[in-house]
């Protein structure tokens, strides 16, 4: 076949075209002296005037615009501080309540008398946090009588300092209090406390928490950035105490702008302040929840100057000395005009193709930062998915009758978290590919329903798929989810109803085509009958996160999943839209070398071999609590012997003290099978386990778990299976029951 191939880059050729144009396009020459003198009079001029006003129009667009980017970039940091920081207090507050529920009902010298298991059970509480350096419990008069830190306790009273009258006042702001050297954690701290209250409603005391600023200085160390970033944090009391600060000496201690919107009871805002060393800076500031606290964040205006400075310096540089050259073109000789104006557009190209690369890696930038977020959280939302999955499929096992419209209502809502989070990743470039080999021209009709449900009542679907188009292989879901995307913005495009068209055929791309892939892809196009898109709307459709629907209709990531998943699968997408003229996208998928491979499906009468389950002994390895406590429930209910620990280190241990045991009496080792999460605190991570365990002279077969697409790309290297998070309990009872066949007649499991 050679089909034609289509402007695939009309949409973003546009704006470069205009880049290109001369920016002082020289007059033809005259042939008659006065004319001639004239022209070069008013070239020169022009060529004196127009880069003046150039580059003071650039300066001051430029100066605005980092001002702007500023200002955006301590609005988003203040937001991760927030977040950050009202974790750390929702916990202490919990933490106090746990501590308040633990000694209710006991006097102070009830108290006195439990102290050591009090101690014991204050100590495990706040001893895995960082941030806490102890947890204490004060009498009604300050005396301290349980501390997580020392035992037995010291006489200490606290009746004196503020926080203790305020919480015993009910003053709010004493909720927190200032930064002190703490008597009973033995640094500097501040304190998050609440009030305990006898059988009466009388006040009883005080539990304490003692954090350490330090933990929020580490934070907002390496939050911006690390070291050499123009950007300040710090944590502050809404009296304007500084609790916690990076760098040192963040904000005058004269009133500010920003003291006297906490004075006005502002949760939030931006204000411009000068700093202790005399530096103007922009101050972001936001409220911590409901807590008499906030975080801020400063850029500093220096930065921002130098940074203007420098580019203003290259674009004088830039402007003027081919200025003067044309100046002293225009005064030497026409002859040579018609050569300086070709040196004039290509300087301009020049221009054009330098800032296409800087917004190129600013792009790549903004990527990279967007995956790195993404991944991050993505990892706890998929454990508390896996949560959520494993309750659910307990309570089925367990059978909960009059339940099962709940249970299926929170199905439905665990498939929309994992699209969410599915979405999130591919967008970022970190969603695991299950790529498999497809026929489009049988797959492509088989998406009429999926497409019409998409695409409402109004809109009429017509599909044209081209005989003999070649397979591509994919990830089936991350296509289907591109489809429904591009499918959603044609609906919205066209409210009145239109026409929306799936075309598939063969594309061959060759190294003289001028086209950024080479080699056979198999094209399908989308295109709507909708309004179009302009050509500023058009220039920004694939960027993450950016769009036009309303607020609360739209997220930004669908035509970015959608670029995402054509890069990732070795292809490309591109976008054509003219306003009212409709929007065609088109997606270039790499041609597959072999058609699929088709399972036959089972005859429903044969009969399969019955499987003896027998439980297996498996080491469960998981450093969340409630993922390990569900899945360990969930496998001891399928009939295996869990044994858990939190992490690899702690495994390891266990299988040197098994080795030990088995090199001295003979004895086998006591676990069948490993199954570990990868992302884990410690030394080792999940493949590290893997790798020593496989090495032992008793192979013991092991499976991986994780939501990060870059360790999956690792472990797939390891000989183990791996299986990504949330993943189905049907699928691992299935991988089990066939590690129990390839178990020895003889093993202790059987």
């Amino acid at each position: 076949m050679n089909p034609e191939r289509p402007d695939l880059l009309r949409a973003s050729r546009a704006p470069a075209s205009r880049q290109d144009e001369p920016l002082f396009p020289a007059a033809p020459p005259e042939h008659h002296f006065a004319a001639r003198r004239l022209t070069l009079i008013a070239l020169l001029i022009a060529a004196v005037v127009l880069p003046c006003v150039y580059v003071a129009t650039m300066a001051w667009s430029d100066l605005k615009a980092r001002e702007s980017d500023a200002t955006d970039v301590t609005l988003r940091t203040v937001r991760v501080a927030e977040e950050h920081a009202l974790k750390v207090f929702d916990m202490n507050e919990a933490l106090d309540a746990r501590v308040v529920d633990l000694v209710s009902g006991l006097d102070d010298a009830g108290i006195r008398e439990r102290e050591a298991g009090i101690h014991e059970k204050l100590r495990t509480m706040g001893g895995g946090y960082p941030q806490i350096a102890a947890v204490s419990i004060f009498s009604g008069t300050g005396e301290l009588l349980v501390s997580s830190r020392l035992y037995p306790v010291p006489a200490v009273s606290i009746a004196d300092r503020a926080d203790f009258t305020g919480l015993r006042d009910n003053k709010v702001l004493e909720h927190v209090s200032k930064v002190m050297a703490g008597d009973v954690a033995g640094e500097t701290v501040f304190n998050t406390g609440v009030a305990r209250h006898d059988e009466n409603g009388a006040f009883a005391g005080v539990v304490s928490v003692a954090l350490r600023p330090g933990y929020f200085n580490a934070f907002y160390r390496e939050l911006p950035g690390g070291e050499g970033t123009p950007m300040t944090l710090a944590l502050t009391r809404a009296d304007g105490a500084t609790l916690a600060q990076y760098p040192q000496r963040l904000h005058a201690p004269s009133p500010t702008p920003f003291t006297e919107a906490l004075a006005q009871g502002r949760r939030a805002g931006v204000v411009k302040m000068r700093g202790v060393d005399g530096d103007s800076m922009i101050l972001a500031f936001r409220r911590v929840g409901s807590y008499p606290v906030y975080v801020s964040c400063g850029y500093r205006t220096s930065a921002i100057w130098a940074g203007w400075y420098r580019h203003l310096s290259l674009l004088v540089l830039s402007m003027f000395t081919p200025s003067i050259v044309l100046w002293c073109v225009i005064w030497l000789s026409l002859r040579r005009l018609h050569a300086e104006e070709e040196g004039w557009e290509r300087w301009q190209a020049e221009v054009s193709m330098r800032r296409s690369f800087e917004s190129a890696y600013r792009q790549s930038r903004k990527m990279e930062a967007l995956g790195n977020l993404v991944g991050s959280v993505a990892h706890d939302f998929n454990n508390l998915l896996m949560i959520v999955s494993t309750n659910v499929q307990i309570a089925r096992r367990r059978g909960a009758p009059g339940l099962d419209r709940e249970l299926s209502a929170i199905e439905r809502a665990l498939k929309s978290g994992q699209s969410l989070t599915r979405q999130l990743l591919g967008v970022a470039r970190k969603q695991p590919l299950r790529n498999e080999t497809i026929v489009v021209e049988r797959w492509l009709p088989g998406c009429r329903e999926l497409l019409g449900a998409s695409l409402g009542a109004k809109v009429a679907l017509v599909v044209d798929v081209s005989a003999g188009v070649w397979p591509t292989r994919v990830d089936v879901a991350e296509l289907e989810l591109a489809l429904i995307n591009v499918a959603v913005n044609a609906r919205d495009a066209m409210p009145s109803g239109g026409r929306f068209t799936v075309r598939a055929g063969n594309v061959a791309f060759r190294h003289d085509d001028g086209f950024p892939l080479t080699g056979d892809f198999v094209q399908i196009s989308l295109e709507d009958t909708g309004v179009g898109m302009p050509p500023d709307v058009l220039a920004r459709a694939f960027e993450p996160l950016f769009t036009t629907k309303p607020k609360g209709m739209g997220t930004g990531l669908g035509l970015p999943q959608v670029f995402a998943f054509c890069e990732r699968s070795g292809g490309l997408a591109a976008i054509d839209s003219a306003t009212g003229a409709g929007t065609s996208v088109r997606l270039y998928l790499p041609r597959a070398e072999a058609a699929p491979q088709i399972a036959r499906p089972e005859e429903p009468g044969a009969e399969k071999p019955a499987a003896v389950r027998q439980g297996l002994r498996i080491l469960l390895v998981e450093d969340n609590e409630e993922v390990s406590a569900g899945t360990e429930a969930l496998l001891q209910m399928m009939g295996h012997e869990i044994t858990c620990v939190f992490n690899a280190d702690a495994a390891i241990r266990l299988f040197d003290e098994a080795r030990a045991k088995q090199a001295r009496s003979g004895e086998p080792l006591p676990f069948d099978l490993v199954i570990s999460d990868i992302h884990m605190p410690g030394a080792m991570n999940g493949i590290d386990l893997a790798e020593a365990v496989l090495a032992f002279e008793t192979k013991l077969p092991v499976i991986l778990v994780t939501g990060y697409a870059e360790e999956l790309d690792r472990a797939r290297h390891v000989d183990v299976r791996v299986l990504s998070k949330p993943f189905d309990i049907a699928l691992l009872d299935k991988i089990l029951q066939t590690i129990q066949g390839t178990l020895s007649p003889t093993h202790p499991a059987v």
